[in-house]
């Protein structure tokens, strides 16, 4: 089965089209566009119904590597994008995750982005995809396009439950509120 490509706000329900699945790699790829160097940061949020991380360690990112529960792990921080392939992976268990979580927003910030003037402008074919670990298989992917040029942030896409069914959302939201922002708005 080939790789989904998805468009902006479309979503893939995962327990139905691959229903033995269980861990995913959830992977976040950029090039640089000539001679800049940019530091992006891809981070999970794990929100509750109320839309707010059950605890602060529920927030996975290059500073806290794993969630409580051992169902998400951040696999660290790639602080040049060069090379190929995924620059930064986040892991994820689904039969592992606490049943307070209803949603994992994933997020890529660029690191200090006011204060080196750097935005996703510097930045070519961007992408977050989803892989089963099991059979290294793509299930599906989404490509950021060129609107997102003055953004400093970007709301990827989020895993949801729904009536115990995860579902991926390609969201595509560009913002310049910074990772602090995103903390600030869902502690």
């Amino acid at each position: 089965m080939a790789s989904i490509t998805l468009k902006k706000g479309s979503a893939f329900n995962l327990s139905k089209k691959e229903p033995s699945l269980q861990k995913i790699m959830i992977g976040v790829g950029w090039e640089l566009k000539s001679g800049n160097s940019v530091d992006l940061d891809a981070s999970a949020f794990m929100l509750g119904d109320n839309g707010k991380l059950p605890a602060n360690e529920y927030f996975v990112f290059y500073n806290n590597l794993k969630s409580p529960d051992g169902s998400v792990k951040h696999t660290g921080d790639n602080r040049t994008g060069i090379g190929d392939g995924d620059d930064e992976m986040i892991l994820a268990n689904l039969n592992l995750i606490d049943k307070r979580v209803q949603e994992i927003l994933i997020v890529v910030t660029i690191h200090e982005a006011m204060v080196r003037r750097h935005s996703f402008g510097l930045l070519q074919d961007a992408y977050i995809r989803l892989v089963d670990v099991e059979t290294k298989r793509e299930i599906l992917t989404y490509d950021l396009d060129d609107s997102f040029s003055k953004y400093t942030d970007v709301e990827f896409g989020k895993l949801q439950r729904i009536d115990n069914e995860w579902h991926f959302v390609a969201s595509g939201i560009g913002g310049t509120k910074g990772l602090e922002g995103y903390v600030n708005a869902y502690e």
